[in-house]
């Protein structure tokens, strides 16, 4: 009988350890966010004219939050110092396309899209930003190379879901990025390039 009482007792105790565990992974762990929409676009300027390239294809490969997240303030808390962390997103740098004719080829070869698949973007931190906006500090990976940057962020909030957006300029060369040329050399493309993005971030409705 006593044996009995304490095999029960251990088993509930690891039922119990269990669920501790368990319900400490559910907090702390990846999140369940996911882009609903998004647009990045990278624009320059030639020796001859203007030009932009976008894509519509990011994902979060991850996204951890503190427990103190949850909840109906979901957004609102996840944007306060320390709320966040880990968060990543990737892009595809193959999807980045161009209405411009001959731009994708040489662009997608500048990128050295073979060896480095994907640009990603890592959050370090939140700042405040001047006029209540909120200031990203992360790590931008591009063509291999990895750099701090420091996005300005303007962010609106709905029940469920959260628009980000942002503009950041960046120098090719930065990146060991050699501008793309085109025309055999007569069209030259300036190092300095603007990304812009519009990221509509959803959590599911519980």
């Amino acid at each position: 009988m006593g044996r009995r009482l304490v095999l029960r007792s251990s088993v509930a105790a690891a039922l119990a350890l269990a669920t501790c565990l368990t319900a400490r992974a559910i907090a702390s762990a990846e999140a369940p966010l996911a882009v609903d929409s998004a647009r990045v676009t990278i624009a320059g300027t030639s020796n001859i004219h203007e030009y932009t390239a976008s894509t519509t294809k990011v994902r979060v490969t991850r996204a951890q939050l503190g427990a103190l997240v949850a909840g109906a303030n979901f957004w609102e808390n996840a944007l306060k110092p320390g709320a966040v962390e880990a968060f990543e997103i990737a892009i595809p740098a193959a999807t980045l396309t161009s209405p411009k004719d001959g731009l994708d080829k040489n662009m997608h070869k500048a990128l050295k899209v073979p060896q480095h698949a994907d640009i990603t973007f890592r959050l370090v931190r939140f700042e405040p930003g001047a006029g209540g906006a909120v200031k990203a500090i992360g790590m931008l990976q591009i063509a291999g190379v990895e750099r701090e940057v420091a996005l300005d962020l303007k962010t609106q909030r709905n029940e469920s879901s959260l628009t980000v957006k942002g503009e950041v300029g960046l120098l090719m060369t930065d990146y060991g990025i050699t501008p793309p040329k085109a025309m055999l050399g007569m069209l030259k493309t300036n190092p300095k390039v603007t990304v812009t993005f519009e990221t509509v971030l959803t959590i599911p409705l519980t």
